[in-house]
């Protein structure tokens, strides 16, 4: 029946690769009603759009069949977080989030668009799980930005095969929202999680490590992610376990004896003694009296059952137990039979078969086979009684059915031998799951020697039954001699034997994959990439029997979440978040609650973790050796953040400890932005707080707590200081005078930190407003009367008060005592400095006693690099130039002037005269 006034409606159909519209445009256009499969270019050259009549509800419809390649859209941060060094790691758990499609998707993006306002239906052809109807969405959202109008439609289908294809579109249903909701909370937690982790471990250890595994170890990223770190842990856990085994000697006693129908070998029932005198004793009793009497006989039926229907997770564990096929290889071969249409939906976690299956169909079509076609006819023959409907595992996902053949083949040419391989595990384990089980009789038979019990069992297979099929499975089974009870004989061999106990085996693929179903960790499509995931990040290696071993780098790092006595590498918080979601898809908790329980939970982890990063590098110091960084490399180590950066505005200034030893505050912006403040040469220890100074601003400013080097500051001196870097802080501006910033070890040079450059003026400007770094000028000779804060100086004499030397402070009159300096550049030298609150007054001795002026208000406020290259002027706008020499902070000569007006009192950012 025609619509529309007898035009028929337009429907646009979206798979999600293109190989998959192919095979359901072929089917749904092989009625005569067609008018045949018509192909023509979309957009994307990949994305081809297939075009065919078909009858849905009576209904008349031109059918567009495209397709797009996976996920349409990406999730990331606005652009403002997505640099590394742009923000704080922790800011990440609440940074703006977009989802976007991406440069390489814009073409896919134009053809629906440009499809979507043709047409009046949307019918919506993703993979039936969480994942496929979340990508439905982003369909959705792009088609609807077109054409609002559209009636959209979801086909719901698990193989590519016609009945499968015929039945879904005739049983169209809506797209279901809450599993498309679960998908976006595990986007999200994963990318902000994800993101401030690896962030954070990367830029703590990668540049202060030298990597050996890596050729090129800067380029290296040390990736969390919140199913892929609990994964590495249940490989170094069971490492652990192995290396912490100490063998321990047992003993135990073996009995055989030998008849005319052969020989039993029993064994002790007490298992094995660790004490060997106990054995001793009891080996001895047995020896003395050995004649055996039979305390028991017993014949029971025994059933092998076959196994449930195949799952994912079993698909990837049996692959790899039977042909040491990885999880990762496996799915990618199990995907291509599927999209053939040999196999259905390769990922699954059902392992129970719904009762509209046909599943006599599904065997009937493997008759032909040579290798078991013998064997699926007697499984249809009543008689042979070999038929019985498969028992379930429990699991059923709702949307797919266990994997299973859909397509009879005695072997594709274009097939690998893997190919091969894992069609025949599905067929295999399709027949025997629908088998009866093997039966067999067993024989079990206690003996008595001198009050010990010994047993021996004997097993004889009277039906393989679905053993016949399923190769991959033996049932061992060995026969002994009749025995009647009460009989008697005396042993052919009595030993006391000794043996010690063996650890665990290193985790197989298998093993790990199983310990990662029990624990909830990741889903069926998902699992084999964080395995895949350690293999990559150097995490861990796995030998040729399919087992992993953790690297130095994985067990350093486990080792050192380990330490800090939180559980990041276990799987428990995962396991929940994955229950959270589930949750979510079944509509029994809310999108925005899973999220914001899981990223709170997730954010107090990481301020956890940072807090306690030393653990970390302890644990990598354990297996690494410190490198030694250029300052280039230096700049990128992360620390504990201060303050917005006052220049570009964008990134944070984070405090830094620099291979020598010294600390800094720097912008994380570096080296696009290269602000920055340097502390005092004399600082041991620094860490920032919790503490706001409430005078300096723009804020929050963090103050930093300082433990200086007694040796290295004056005595009067606090060894404690809680200090800003705003500029308030003169006892800071007084050790940064007085010690310097340099390397400590390198007395020998002049001027301590002389030799780094400044980026530019307009970084000096800035800092000088806001980052508060301090420089200091003294004069030798004349001081220079523009210099001195509108203030008329005169020369000072240096006096002696109550048996001190002192001289009157310039600035307020305050007497300034004689004192000391400590530090390895200065050691010995005297200087006055005046201790009234506020005032930063401070001169050498020798500068104030050879004939010139002290200069007034000692210490000023810069950020100026220029004393660490030398850059003050010779002469003042008075013209007088020769005979002025100006000091760095160790008493050096230095040399240079004010760019902008020639004077030497100030530098350039401090001119009166800049900008007029």
């Amino acid at each position: 029946m025609a619509g529309g006034g007898g035009r028929p409606l337009r429907a646009l159909n979206v798979a999600e690769k293109p190989s998959v519209a192919k095979a359901v445009s072929g089917i749904l256009s092989k009625n005569p009603s067609s008018g045949g499969l018509r192909v023509r270019d979309g957009r994307s050259r990949y994305n081809k759009i297939f075009e065919f009549n078909y009858a849905l509800h009576n209904q008349q419809f031109h059918m567009s069949f495209t397709s797009v390649t996976g996920h349409l859209m990406e999730l990331e941060f606005d652009d403002r977080y997505r640099k590394w060094h742009s923000c704080d790691p922790l800011d990440l758990y609440n940074a703006p989030v977009k989802k976007f499609v991406p440069q390489d998707k814009s073409e896919i993006e134009k053809t629906l668009e440009e499809e979507a306002r043709k047409c009046q239906w949307l019918i919506l052809w993703l993979d039936c799980d969480r994942e496929g109807e979340n990508i439905a969405f982003e369909v959705v959202e792009v088609c609807t930005r077109a054409n609002r109008n559209l009636n959209i439609w979801r086909a719901r289908f698990s193989a590519l095969i016609d009945r499968e294809i015929h039945y879904a579109v005739q049983h169209l249903v809506r797209p279901n929202q809450l599993f498309a909701d679960a998908v976006d909370v595990r986007q999200e937690i994963d990318l902000r999680i994800g993101a401030s982790f690896t962030r954070f471990q990367t830029m703590l250890l990668r540049d202060a490590f030298v990597l050996d595994f890596s050729t090129d170890d800067r380029n290296v990223i040390l990736s969390y992610g919140p199913c892929q770190f609990p994964t590495l842990g249940f490989v170094v856990e069971r490492f652990w376990e192995i290396q912490s085994h100490e063998p321990e000697e047992f003993w135990t006693i073996n009995c055989t004896h030998n008849s005319e129908e052969g020989t039993a070998t029993f064994n002790w029932m007490r298992g094995h003694l660790f004490d060997y005198t106990s054995a001793t004793i009891l080996y001895e009793m047995c020896v003395q009296e050995p004649t055996a009497t039979v305390t028991n006989v017993r014949q029971q039926e025994k059933l092998k059952y076959p196994p449930h229907p195949l799952s994912t997770i079993e698909l990837e564990k049996r692959a790899s137990r039977y042909f040491r096929m990885s999880s990762e290889h496996t799915m990618k071969v199990a995907e291509d039979l599927y999209q053939a249409g040999f196999i259905s939906y390769p990922r699954t976690e059902t392992d129970c078969f719904s009762v509209r299956t046909d599943l006599h169909t599904i065997v009937q079509e493997q008759q032909g086979h040579p290798v078991w076609g013998s064997y699926a006819q007697r499984l249809l023959d009543p008689e042979a009684g070999l038929w019985r409907n498969p028992s379930g595992g429990g699991h059923d996902d709702k949307a797919h059915p266990p994997i299973h053949p859909t397509k009879f083949s005695a072997g594709e040419s274009a097939w690998s031998q893997d190919h091969h391989k894992v069609y025949e595990l599905v067929v295999r384990h399709y027949l025997a799951c629908v088998s009866q089980p093997a039966v067999g009789a067993e024989t079990t038979v206690e003996i008595d020697i001198a009050g010990e019990q010994f047993s021996a069992t004997g097993r004889v297979i009277l039906s393989k039954n679905y053993l016949d099929v399923y190769r991959f499975e033996t049932w061992g089974g060995s026969m002994i001699p009749t025995y009647n009870y009460s009989q008697q004989f005396t042993p052919t061999t009595l030993t006391l034997d000794s043996g010690v106990t063996r650890p665990p085996p290193l985790l197989s693929e298998a093993d790990l994959l199983g310990c990662m179903d029990k624990a909830g960790l990741g889903t069926d499509a998902t699992m084999h990439d964080h395995i895949k995931k350690l293999l990559d990040r150097f995490y861990a290696t796995k030998d040729s029997s399919m087992r992993f071993t953790p690297t130095n780098l994985g067990e350093a790092l486990v080792m050192g979440y380990d330490d800090m006595g939180y559980e990041l590498w276990k799987p428990y918080l995962r396991a929940m978040m994955e229950s959270d979601m589930k949750a979510v898809s079944m509509g029994t908790k809310r999108k925005a609650e899973v999220l914001e329980t899981c990223l709170q939970q997730m954010k107090a982890c990481f301020v956890d973790a940072r807090l306690n990063k030393g653990k970390l590098f302890e644990a990598m110091a354990v297996y690494f050796e410190r490198s030694n960084r250029s300052n280039g490399s230096e700049q990128h180590a992360i620390g504990d953040v201060i303050r917005k950066c006052g220049l570009c505005q964008e990134s944070d200034m984070v405090l830094r400890k620099k291979p020598d030893g010294n600390f800094m505050v720097g912008c994380l912006g570096y080296p696009q932005c290269r602000n920055v403040v340097w502390l005092p040469g004399s600082v041991s220890e620094a860490s920032v707080t919790t503490n706001v100074c409430s005078t300096c601003s723009p804020g929050p400013i963090y103050m930093i707590q300082f433990k200086f080097r007694r040796l290295e500051i004056p005595p009067n001196y606090n060894v404690d200081h809680l200090g800003c870097i705003g500029g308030c802080d003169n006892t800071l501006r007084q050790l940064v005078e007085i010690c310097g910033t340099g390397s400590r070890n390198n007395s020998s040079v002049p001027g301590r930190g002389q030799g780094q450059a400044s980026s530019s003026s307009s970084a000096q400007q800035s800092n000088s407003r806001s980052q508060g770094a301090w420089q200091t000028a003294h004069s030798a000779s004349s001081y220079p009367s523009q210099s001195s804060r509108g203030r008329n100086a005169r020369p000072q004499e240096a006096a002696t008060r109550d048996g001190e030397s002192s001289i009157p402070c310039t600035s307020c009159g305050a007497s300034c005592n004689l004192r000391t300096a400590n530090t390895a550049a200065n050691r010995g030298r005297k200087f006055y400095s005046c201790q009234a609150q506020g005032c930063n007054f401070f001169v050498w001795e020798d500068n104030a006693n050879g004939g010139g002026t002290v200069p007034q208000g000692g210490i000023s406020r810069s950020a100026s690099n220029s004393s660490r290259r030398g850059g003050r002027g010779r002469s003042n706008r008075s013209g007088q130039t020769s005979d002025v020499t100006f000091m760095s902070a160790t008493g050096e000569p230095i040399s240079g002037r004010c760019f902008v007006c020639g004077d030497p009192s100030h530098f350039a950012n401090a001119c009166p005269t800049r900008g007029r």
